[in-house]
């Protein structure tokens, strides 16, 4: 029963990061009820296996509907890359503790900055042109992809946010270049974690199946429901998850 709830929240979880991102906000913390007492390092293996699965479906569903520029996606996903492996190797020496008020905090001002803008998103009005947008894209996977993999939750969110809020995209261009960012530190964390055998293979890849179906069925349904669809996708996922956690921890 335990393997079956699992497998029904990765679905969910790659529904949701296909959408908005963030399926690690549903994957992990359902993992962590599951195995109580697992190394954090395994909990975090084993999602990644699972999360690449989905965003493997979801960035290629994207790449065929939406036609992302790739001369901001290739930039964004390698450095993106190379901040995962950073935060990899920074995991495995954080505590089980440290994981839900960091979530929590970030949950809350994610959540804050996209209801106290409602018109954010809605278009591309980019904010950056040339050099300066190519280098503003790989500041952003530098730093999302170093929470990636050292934490994970929350990080295709925080991608689109950060792609809409500072680089001026449209939620649904925000979620087409996220997915590529976010295939790449999935991966990139998976460099780390195989070769130090944390990954629970028969978990991950049962749920890696689930997380699949549910990023190619996400992507499909936010690239027919378009931007306003997303928007309010990202803040019930925020604060249904910030009520959960923020619970948890007080």
């Amino acid at each position: 029963m335990t393997v079956f709830l699992l497998a029904l929240a990765a679905l969910s979880a790659g529904w949701v990061d296909a959408v908005v991102g963030g399926g690690g906000l549903v994957q992990l913390p359902a993992l962590l009820l599951a195995y109580p007492n697992a190394a954090p390092i395994h909990i975090l293996a084993t999602n990644k296996l699972s999360s690449i699965c989905g965003t493997t479906a979801s960035a290629t569903t994207y790449y065929r509907r939406v036609k992302p520029d790739l001369r901001t996606a290739f930039p964004l996903a390698g450095i993106a890359f190379l901040g995962s492996m950073g935060g990899a190797l920074i995991s495995s020496h954080l505590p089980r503790s440290a994981f839900n008020p960091v979530v929590f905090v970030v949950l809350i001002a994610v959540g804050a900055y996209t209801v106290l803008t409602p018109r954010l998103g809605l278009e591309t009005r980019l904010r950056f042109q040339g050099h300066r947008h190519t280098i503003a894209a790989m500041a952003t996977g530098a730093a999302v992809g170093l929470y990636d993999g050292a934490l994970g939750p929350g990080t295709g969110s925080f991608f689109v946010i950060v792609l809409v809020s500072l680089l001026g995209y449209s939620f649904l261009q925000a979620s087409a270049k996220a997915k590529l960012a976010n295939l790449a530190t999935n991966f990139a964390a998976l460099v780390i974690f195989v070769p130090q055998g944390a990954v629970m293979w028969r978990l991950g890849l049962l749920m890696g199946a689930g997380n699949l179906l549910g990023g190619y069925l996400g992507a499909r349904t936010a690239v027919a429901k378009g931007a306003g669809f997303i928007r309010v996708i990202l803040v019930l996922v925020v604060a249904a998850f910030a009520v959960k956690i923020g619970l948890t921890i007080f």
